[in-house]
């Protein structure tokens, strides 16, 4: 199957005969092999009664439900786990996504060997209050992750097969997913330009508070592809650095004390932020070690991607 396009959804009812009809002629328009892939998550409106008409009239439309609605970054994940194309293509339901880029985005991946291709919306029809907030957002996470691209949120992607059956996509994190994809080895990242629509139905179903949620999530994506499998690395350092720290201070308080019979250790005040760090730096050397003692005991502590084998079966 050349393609598998995920689209995942929340009350979207009115958008998903149309979006159905326009990628269906696209694929057809390029001889191009395909499945549609809804995951409805857990829409109040009909959108589950469109998506189980279209697929009675079109087997190439298939569809997940969830019981309940658990986020745009699970629906993908299970979008991805039921995936069978060369090529997966994810895209928003609300027809701000244009699916006449697919094709081109498909041919990146297979032609030019990338990983991942990231649509880029260098145009927007967007209000000012959604446009600006993105923009930094963007900033920040390019800086953050050194991956060169414009619009990390754009729902418009490709990805090779491989990358989407090897990457865990959870909590928020879907708008990190070229992050994800470059801490599991996946480095070809590229983008294109793509158009972006004027929303047709309904409404937008993302608040400002999804940017402080943003930044906490690739603070703990960054933390945890570094530091996942040796915490010690992390609070380890960091503790000792903290008890030396304290350890000195009580050791200048003391040196005071006994050759120039200064103050009393405990009557300064510095003599608090020393017993203070030691006490910090030890909790945090002892969260490190235990933090180790759970990775090391992880079903998955010896799970790596491994690209390509040879000669292995031979004796």
């Amino acid at each position: 199957m050349d393609l598998s396009i995920i689209v995942p959804l929340l009350n979207e009812a009115e958008s998903l005969p149309e979006l159905s009809e326009w990628i269906d002629r696209v694929m057809k328009e390029h001889g191009l092999s395909y499945e549609l892939v809804y995951v409805d998550d857990g829409s109040r409106d009909d959108s589950w009664s469109v998506i189980t008409k279209l697929a009675a009239d079109n087997p190439n439309v298939k569809g997940i439900k969830f019981r309940r609605n658990y986020g745009k970054a699970a629906a993908l994940n299970c979008g991805f786990a039921e995936s069978h194309g060369d090529v997966v293509i994810t895209m928003d339901a609300d027809l701000q996504d244009c699916p006449d880029e697919i094709p081109e985005l498909r041919r990146m991946i297979v032609e030019e060997g990338f990983d991942l291709v990231s649509g880029w919306k260098k145009k927007r029809h967007d209000p000012i209050s959604k446009t600006v907030p993105t923009r930094f957002f963007n900033w920040t996470t390019r800086r953050m992750s050194k991956i060169r691209l414009h619009d990390f949120n754009c729902g418009l992607k490709a990805y090779s097969s491989d990358v989407v059956k090897s990457i865990e996509v959870f909590g928020e994190m879907h708008r990190y997913i070229p992050v994800i994809a470059k801490w599991a080895g996946f480095t070809k990242i590229g983008e294109k330009v793509v158009q972006h629509q004027k929303r047709k139905y309904g409404k937008t179903k993302y608040g400002p508070d999804r940017f402080f949620k943003g930044y906490l999530d690739l603070l703990s994506i960054t933390f945890t592809s570094r530091f996942g499998k040796r915490p010690m690395h992390f609070f380890g350092l960091l503790g000792t650095l903290l008890f030396l720290a304290g350890f000195g201070i009580a050791g200048f308080l003391a040196y005071d004390r006994i050759f120039f019979e200064g103050y009393k250790m405990t009557e300064r005040p510095l003599f608090y932020f020393g017993m203070l760090a030691m006490i910090l730096g030890t909790q945090l050397f002892v969260a490190g070690f235990l933090g180790e003692l759970i990775s090391r005991s992880a079903h998955d502590r010896n799970a790596y991607l491994i690209e390509t084998k040879k000669n292995l079966d031979q004796g």
